[in-house]
């Protein structure tokens, strides 16, 4: 694994657990919207929806993003140490049931043990992604969950009638499929992580049909918006067929993606329902 080069203090406080003075660190008082890595790895840690000005002098979280920060209790077992889950940097320590926020969560973070990537810039940098895999409710809905993920809209592509209604898409004359746009952040997520995970919530043997959706607008599709896209979707198909799968999946240069009705958008998050033709299932 690839450590960055750190500073004494950052050696101090990352390798040697150590801790810096409170009211000192440089993200103490930042209030920037952005995401915060790891200093040591890079690996993203924190949101910084999820900070909150705590008054004890070093920035504090009230959650972390999934996955990313490991709890391990002191030897003296009086307070839980945080570590990077990727690379075992010291991070701070977590404490509970302070009543500070309605998560009741403390992380306490030493600046030194961060890196922060402002969300102007992750907009400015952000890609696309279009994928279409059946009824685009439970493709949505995966997609929301991924961190790196900016947003998700659902829509129509690759048909021939400008600004689709869904009654019309759904007639299955005007060639569109539904389908997905991901705006995201290639600095959190790569393009082939989406795809892989697009090739495992949907059956891409399934031809113009997904579960009990029939018809070519619920077709498996990916439009690539560049060459290097195009190339990810091709070389996972043809690790998908090696290990048997019969996919049909075409990949199609990206067109004009026309947003759904409001309705459409954000589903499941609207209706409390969970996905009913998209379950995941572990192909890589």
């Amino acid at each position: 694994m690839h450590y960055n080069d750190l500073t004494p203090e950052e050696e101090r406080v990352i390798v040697h657990k150590g801790t810096e003075r409170p009211f000192t660190g440089k993200f103490y008082l930042n209030k920037e919207k952005g995401t915060y890595f790891c200093r040591r790895c890079d690996t993203p840690l924190f949101r910084s929806n999820d900070k909150f000005e705590s008054g004890t002098g070093w920035p504090s979280f009230d959650d972390a993003l999934e996955g990313a920060v490991k709890q391990v209790p002191d030897a003296d077992g009086r307070r839980t140490e945080i570590v990077c889950a990727t690379c075992g940097a010291h991070l701070g320590h977590v404490f509970f049931n302070e009543g500070l926020t309605a998560k009741n969560v403390r992380h306490c973070v030493n600046s030194v043990s961060l890196a922060f990537f402002p969300e102007a810039n992750a907009a400015a940098l952000a890609k696309k992604a279009i994928f279409a895999g059946g009824c685009f409710w439970g493709v949505e809905y995966h997609f929301s969950k991924v961190k790196g993920v900016l947003s998700v809209t659902s829509g129509y592509t690759g048909g021939k009638t400008d600004q689709p209604s869904y009654k019309e898409v759904c007639s299955g004359k005007t060639g569109h499929a539904e389908a997905v746009e991901i705006e995201y952040d290639p600095a959190l997520v790569s393009y082939e992580t989406l795809a892989k995970l697009f090739f495992e919530i949907h059956d891409p043997t399934q031809l113009n049909r997904q579960g009990p959706d029939i018809g070519t607008q619920y077709r498996t599709a990916v439009f690539y918006t560049d060459e290097e896209q195009k190339h990810t979707a091709e070389k996972l198909i043809g690790i998908l067929k090696e290990k048997g799968y019969r996919v049909v999946t075409s990949v199609e240069k990206a067109g004009t993606f026309w947003k759904a009705e409001d309705y459409h958008q954000d589903y499941y998050e609207k209706t409390g329902h969970q996905p009913y033709c998209h379950i995941y299932q572990k192909r890589f």
